[in-house]
């Protein structure tokens, strides 16, 4: 018997939801076949855009990942039915790479607008915040020189701009030990929203991680969470449900195995360049700074990220 869409009752199922054990009808007219493993290969900005499919008797079939896909109801080509969990134990290849999709995307978590009133609203113009923030400290030309650029003018749609921002942010916390001014800057740049630009965002990012920082070591943990939201606010937009989930992925893999400069900082250590060791600590405390916001990591929990980052601010500070 033959088992083609054309003699056999089908149903359609999303590309992004199939998994191995699934009897699919490939092109043509032979029966449906079971999938061994699926492999997602992205376009080249990095999004998911083919699953490499691979039957159970080797052939191959590539299809897109907006695909609706005729699939059979579990009887192989042989006659014999076996049922969906079955057909999972059997295959024979690796698991495949793509997890059940879910029916919706998770709702992005905003912070509710009294959480937002603990957001205070700046003192004056934003150029006034900066040269308030700078003024306490003068003859450290680190910050003067950014102070003395942002008080000519702030735009918020300039990449340099922000990150000029979060690079005063940063020097006057963990430089000059000066949290309160520190914020008061930080919170420049923490109301502005994700824009789909990844260079500006970053610059956000890196704000509101240092500001959650702050806050809880302040004891304001109300203020904090709500740095926390909005750092985390935009990884939830995606409507797309496979993309949001492949996302989701990628975005875990990150915070799991998280860039820690180690190499740099030992090759800095072994060659005694001490100003080079210092830069890739600081970026070491950023990436530290960015897992506590997200409450820690599958592989780095929040006891020892506070632990980490308080080796790394003794030896920036150093």
């Amino acid at each position: 018997m033959t088992h083609s869409p054309a003699s056999q009752q089908y149903r359609e199922k999303q590309a992004g939801d199939l998994q191995p054990g699934d009897f699919v009808f490939v092109p043509g007219d032979g029966p449906a076949e079971e999938i061994s493993t699926i492999v997602v290969q992205n376009d080249d900005f990095g999004v998911p855009a083919l699953l490499l499919v691979t039957m159970v008797d080797g052939g191959t079939v590539r299809i897109a990942v907006g695909s609706a896909v005729p699939v059979g109801d579990g009887v192989s080509a042989g006659g014999s039915s076996t049922s969906a969990e079955d057909d999972v134990e059997s295959a024979t290849g690796p698991a495949v790479v793509v997890p059940p999709r879910p029916e919706t995307p998770p709702a992005a978590i905003l912070p509710a607008a009294e959480e937002l009133a603990l957001i205070p609203e700046p003192t004056g113009t934003p150029e006034a915040v900066v040269r308030a923030a700078v003024a306490g400290h003068k003859g450290k030309n680190g910050v003067q020189v950014l102070g003395e650029r942002l008080a000519k003018g702030i735009n918020t749609k300039s990449g340099s701009c922000l990150r000029d921002l979060s690079n005063l942010a940063f020097d006057l916390c963990i430089v000059l030990r000066d949290p309160d001014q520190a914020l008061a800057v930080a919170d420049l740049l923490n109301v502005l929203p994700f824009d789909g630009n990844p260079d500006r965002w970053a610059s956000i990012e890196r704000a509101l991680a240092l500001s959650s920082f702050i806050c809880r070591e302040a004891g304001q943990t109300d203020r904090a969470a709500v740095y926390e939201k909005l750092l985390r606010a935009h990884e939830s937009e995606e409507t797309d449900p496979f993309k949001a989930r492949i996302a989701a992925k990628v975005r875990q893999r990150a915070l799991n195995e998280p860039n820690l400069y180690d190499k740099e900082i030992f090759r800095a250590i072994d060659s005694g360049n001490h100003e080079a060791e210092r830069d890739w600590r600081f970026l070491r405390l950023e990436s530290l700074l960015f897992l506590r916001a997200h409450g820690g990591s599958e592989t780095i929990g929040e006891e020892e990220l506070s632990r980490r980052i308080g080796n790394e601010l003794d030896a920036v500070r150093a």
